[in-house]
């Protein structure tokens, strides 16, 4: 695959190979340098942190009551989400695209074999809400549980892991890491989140079974590379730069998960000490104060917290539910205030995403990246459970006004800019941006996700582990 003219990422194999979220705000930090908020330092793993208690929001959060239109417009963001993860994953392999086209007409796109991992643990996920709406016309139980059971075995007995890590990036027919493709320490906590889910969901030895030993093979602590935080990755000896990389989670963003299922281990797991080596700087924008890196996008308020129900517990720095209202809230001003001849109250929301120069990590604030009035669909959608009433205006208008452009098969296109001069349309879906917004959707309306999650015995140890009363 060549690099789309839509601006997509560059494929595996064409020299220059797209770089994931991460990668991204590691090379924009280190073209603009590291700045923290409350004078914590960069990295700051092992730090000691002040426990933060969240202004009061200027912007009141209110009761979500949606209507029946309301309800049809998250039904049609779920169910056709829902279908990416059935028709853009091999049912050899059960991997799911990394993107796809959001044009076509129910075959896997040709264009690309770039499966993630991450996409994958939010596609085992969509699943249990396909199957519990009956979301996939034509598609039995029966059906979606040998999917679920063809990607479990596949992962579990045919893909390459280093010590039950897996690649982030792989060959969706074959399960071949690709090239330059890293062994990820996140990505794989994404891809067992949707694996205890799966577990916890269907009523089936055998998809309880395969999920159990994909779990219990991740040998945790090797990831921690004899450090206090973990690594961000391991590379092969066929690297550049094999071995573990010098960057790691130490710092807040959305790294609980990790430490949270690495705590919860039962047969490798770390000791409920590191969730404290965690540094937790504070961000203080236009009246909010919140737990945040000077540097991180939205999506690092929103990604845990589609498994883990952070909602009524608090560990002794503070309640990170509450935390990513705020920053959410200080998201929206930020754009409004910052960009007002771009953004309005329904035209608003940047994270992590495709925009016309390629794929970037941005958002604010502070201002990250090269904001040009593109909007990022899953901004909003993903941080529905936080601001439900301002997210889902956003999300209807986005649709109304460009749907037409902006709206295809699988729902939102990942980015779009109605400011640029022509105006631009990313042609593409990514699977985890779909991902987060299928999760957090069925989350406002049901919780099924956090129910169906929290029902595993492990996520609740841990975090009874790490504090949380």
């Amino acid at each position: 695959m060549v690099a789309r003219s839509n601006g997509w990422r560059p494929a595996p194999g064409s020299g220059l190979w797209a770089m994931d979220r991460r990668q991204a705000l590691k090379s924009m930090a280190a073209a603009t340098g590291c700045v923290m908020a409350a004078a914590v330092g960069c990295g700051g793993g092992g730090q000691t942190t002040t426990p933060t208690t969240p202004t009061a929001p200027s912007l009141p959060v209110g009761v979500f009551s949606p209507t029946g239109a309301d309800l049809s417009f998250l039904d049609a963001l779920e169910q056709q989400g829902c279908l990416y993860f059935w028709e853009q994953a091999s049912p050899v392999t059960g991997q799911v695209l990394d993107h796809a086209a959001n044009n076509l007409s129910g075959q896997i796109d040709p264009s690309t074999t770039q499966a993630s991992i991450a996409a994958t643990g939010f596609g085992l996920t969509a699943l249990c809400i396909a199957d519990q709406r009956g979301y996939l016309t034509g598609v039995t139980h029966a059906q979606i549980v040998a999917r679920v059971q063809t990607t479990l075995s596949f992962h579990l007995n045919n893909m390459l892991n280093e010590n039950g890590f897996f690649y982030h990036f792989n060959d969706v027919n074959t399960g071949a890491p690709l090239s330059g493709s890293e062994v990820s320490s996140i990505d794989t906590a994404w891809l067992m989140c949707g694996v205890l889910a799966a577990r916890a969901y269907f009523n089936d030895a055998t998809i309880t079974s395969l999920a159990t030993q994909l779990y219990e093979r991740v040998n945790w602590p090797w990831m921690l590379n004899g450090g206090q935080t973990f690594a961000q990755a391991w590379y092969p000896s066929t690297a550049a730069n094999p071995g573990f990389s010098s960057s790691r989670y130490d710092t807040y963003c959305e790294l609980m998960a990790l430490y949270l299922l690495a705590i919860g281990s039962p047969t490798y797991p770390i000791a409920a000490t590191y969730w404290a080596n965690i540094a937790r700087p504070t961000l203080t924008y236009e009246g909010y104060s919140y737990i945040s890196s000077n540097s991180d996008p939205l999506f690092t308020h929103q990604w845990s917290h589609a498994w883990f129900d952070f909602r009524t517990k608090s560990d002794s720095y503070t309640n990170y539910f509450t935390n990513s209202i705020y920053a959410t809230q200080a998201h929206e001003t930020f754009c409004l205030m910052t960009y007002p001849k771009w953004y309005t109250e329904i035209y608003w929301g940047i994270t992590s995403s495709n925009y016309v120069g390629g794929y970037t990590a941005w958002g604010g604030p502070p201002a990250q990246g090269p904001i040009d009035g593109t909007v990022v669909p899953c901004a909003a959608a993903g941080s529905l459970i936080f601001l439900p009433n301002e997210c889902l205006e956003v999300l209807e208008a986005l649709k109304s006004n460009w749907g037409a452009q902006a709206w295809g098969r699988y729902g939102f296109v990942d980015a779009f800019n109605s400011n640029s001069s022509p105006k631009w349309y990313n042609t593409d879906c990514l699977g985890i941006d779909l991902g987060i917004s299928v999760l957090m959707a069925e989350n406002v309306r049901t919780g099924l996700v956090w129910s169906t999650f929290m029902s595993n015995p492990e996520p609740v140890s841990a975090m009874q582990l790490a504090g949380f009363h």
